[in-house]
């Protein structure tokens, strides 16, 4: 008899399967996170950058820190896993990102964005987010390499910005582990 292969894997197989993709894993990720003060959405977006292997957040104009009590009870411990610094201005978090070597690409409506399944994704990649009201600051946009946003087809005009963070996170792993071999038991 063999065993369901639907199962819920036991904490023992889930830390071996992340294992597995950390080693087809090789692109670099950070973020700039510029004005999120909602201390939930910090929280979501440090527990989804620790999820996706981001090394870097800087966190740029009145960003909340993660230490924040409010926020830690959404990233539940994560950003203990993920290296942040700030607050820094959005131009001094851009030049951080640049200098240690990743391309920066804003999440951002504007008239020149591509859609993020058509963006320049590829090599070590910083992805930018802004804050809940007002998106990304003038100054940002100008320093970024590039502007992307994520095509929607509802009748909500955008989405929250930890939401955001998450769906650009993905694109970007997803198109590095797109044509490579699954890990094995998938």
């Amino acid at each position: 008899m063999t065993a369901n292969p639907r199962r819920q894997l036991r904490p023992t197989d889930v830390k071996r399967l992340n294992r597995t993709w950390r080693r087809n894993t090789e692109g670099r990720l950070a973020l700039i996170v510029e004005s999120v003060t909602g201390p939930f959405n910090i929280g979501s977006i440090f527990r989804t950058a620790a999820a996706f292997g981001v090394e870097r957040i800087w966190l740029s104009g009145n960003a909340t820190p993660p230490t924040n009590p409010k926020a830690q009870k959404t990233a539940l411990g994560t950003d203990r896993l993920v290296a942040w610094e700030g607050p820094l201005s959005a131009v001094e978090a851009v030049r951080a990102a640049k200098e240690d070597g990743f391309t920066v690409v804003a999440v951002e409506l504007t008239g020149d964005a591509a859609p993020l399944h058509e963006a320049k994704l590829g090599g070590d990649l910083c992805l930018v987010v802004g804050s809940e009201d007002h998106g990304c600051s003038p100054a940002l946009l100008e320093a970024a390499d590039g502007v992307c946003y994520i095509p929607q087809v509802g009748r909500v005009g955008s989405f929250n910005v930890a939401v955001a963070t998450a769906i650009a996170l993905a694109e970007a792993r997803r198109r590095e582990w797109s044509g490579k071999e699954p890990p094995a038991g998938e």
